[in-house]
């Protein structure tokens, strides 16, 4: 079968190494960048480029765009696309994507699904890709009423193969609404706690909390103004939620609230057991 990928960046990169290494499909990728095309070329990891004209020998078509990227091929090429492929988006968010998407392939008439790849890296582009990068991942799809079940299993079977450890099916709103927390809260988070002067004396004085705080903090600004701005509802609503969660740390310790304190620091232990997780 042949594997068309759309964008070689860090998500498509990793896809395209993780499949021409871990099956025996046709891996054709395609990039806007000509310099990344070299480079996919001369690595070995795609066989060849995915043209306008072998699109339509695609099972499956992987998009790793942006989400308006995303949306923008699939209106200029749907015409191009099988009706027995699937096309998969890579998208940090659902809802605009599916809901742009999911009327092209119905009026088209090939499959398409939601798709989330729990991984990546605070390093982008093709340079920095993985075959492993997707070692004992979560693939998240968002099928519907229109899903075919024989192609979730050929989904399933593709994706495992190349590294993830586990599928999880959702919807787009309950995907949009728990990576607010998950994941876009998080880069948020990490990108106000930089901008403390303290940050920039920290040599020698910061170890792993440091570290794990501050990773994501170095951010494709461009990339996650999209991403937040398409889920800005929910992300809104998870933000205002630790700016309130915060506060009554910044009271305990301006009274000198011993015990408020500890309760507070000992009610986020609990919960954090309760979550489990990393």
């Amino acid at each position: 079968m042949k594997v068309g990928i759309v964008g070689l960046g860090l998500i498509g990169g990793s896809l395209a190494k993780a499949a021409r290494s871990r099956t025996t499909h046709e891996i054709l990728g395609y990039d806007l960048d000509e310099e990344v095309m070299t480079m996919a070329r001369m690595s070995g990891a795609i066989d060849g480029v995915l043209t306008d004209e072998l699109i339509g020998e695609c099972g499956i078509i992987l998009l790793a765009l942006r989400p308006a990227a995303a949306v923008a091929w699939v209106e200029e090429h749907a015409g191009q696309v099988p009706p027995d492929a699937v096309v998969v988006d890579m998208c940090g968010v659902k809802r605009a994507v599916c809901g742009a998407i999911r009327p092209v392939a119905e009026r088209t008439g090939f499959h398409y699904i939601g798709g989330h790849p729990m991984a990546g890296s605070e390093n982008g582009g093709f340079v920095n890709s993985d075959r492993d990068l997707f070692d004992g991942a979560s693939m998240i799809l968002v099928p519907d009423e229109h899903t075919d079940m024989q192609m979730l299993e050929m989904l399933k079977g593709f994706f495992l193969t190349i590294g993830f450890e586990r599928l999880t099916f959702t919807d787009q709103e309950e995907h949009d609404r728990i990576i607010a927390y998950t994941s876009q809260l998080c880069h948020i988070a990490s990108n106000a706690f930089v901008k403390s002067p303290s940050a920039q004396r920290h040599m020698g004085f910061s170890a792993g909390s440091f570290r794990d705080l501050t990773r994501v903090a170095k951010l494709d600004e461009d990339m996650w103004t999209e991403l937040f701005l398409d889920n800005a509802d929910y992300l809104a609503d998870e933000l205002e939620l630790l700016i309130d969660e915060l506060k009554p740390y910044l009271v305990a310790l301006r009274a000198h609230d011993d015990e408020a304190l500890r309760a507070l620091l000992r009610e986020g232990r609990e919960l954090k057991a309760t979550a489990g997780g990393r």
